[in-house]
């Protein structure tokens, strides 16, 4: 049987008691990981995600759209920034779009080097628990946080994740931060969207006039994509043959 692990911030990632035969789910819900599974969902054909900016600024330089924000804000030298609804537009269907951003790029660079890695949201809950299910491997849900800390609303994606990965019988749980994560869901399952006004990234977003994305962020099962890490690009799981 399979194991899951939560890991609630990557400072802690270095610490992941799961060792090997595992996959790294990358979860950043504001907004990262929301961002590329509606970027997928609405045909983008590959997603670049780099670390630092000046990376960002070189695959710019060369021709190619840039999305980048540090701390919610749009940098000069992007295309656009870090919301779902910048990446549903016609114009970056079939597009490949090189992604920098202050918190889930830098989880997807942490753990880049995993035996896989794919990328978690409300958007495509049914569809990743389906495709996880399949690998037959031990899960590590990586929360991307805030600048290395806790945050509520990757928690509660964690533990919704957890349910559904165990109501498969395929996975079972010895994990504390994982159990949590699960409580928090109970908490919080029966409104996300009205639960996480109490999160600090909500706050920041509503200060930013950045936060018109909340609704479509907690919808489930917006998209069938399931984006996978593949020699440091991510692919929609459903293109690859």
């Amino acid at each position: 049987m399979n194991s899951i692990e939560v890991c609630f911030t990557p400072k802690l990632y270095s610490e992941i008691i799961t060792k090997e035969n595992f996959i790294v789910v990358m979860v950043d819900i504001l907004r990262a990981s929301t961002s590329i599974c509606a970027a997928f969902g609405n045909g983008v054909e590959t997603i670049i995600p780099v670390a630092s900016l000046e990376e960002a600024k070189n695959y710019k330089e060369k021709g190619y759209l840039v999305a980048s924000e540090r701390e919610g804000v749009v940098l000069g030298f992007a295309d656009f920034g870090n919301s779902a609804f910048n990446f549903m537009t016609e114009e970056v269907r079939g597009k490949t779009i090189v992604y920098s951003t202050t918190n889930g790029t830098q989880a997807i660079e942490m753990a880049k080097n995993a035996e896989g890695l794919t990328v978690g949201s409300f958007s495509n809950l049914t569809a990743l628990s389906r495709w996880l299910i399949a690998q037959q491997k031990n899960v590590v849900i990586l929360c991307a946080g805030w600048k290395n800390k806790f945050n509520l609303e990757d928690t509660i994606f964690a533990g919704a994740l957890c349910e559904n990965l165990l109501q498969s019988t395929e996975f079972k749980m010895h994990c504390d931060s994982a159990e949590a994560a699960l409580d928090l869901w109970n908490i919080a399952r029966t409104n996300p969207l009205n639960y996480i006004q109490k999160a600090a990234h909500r706050e920041r977003l509503r200060k930013l006039n950045l936060d018109d994305v909340l609704e479509y962020t907690f919808q489930t099962d917006t998209t069938n994509a399931v984006p996978i890490l593949l020699n440091g690009i991510l692919k929609n799981n459903t293109d690859i043959i």
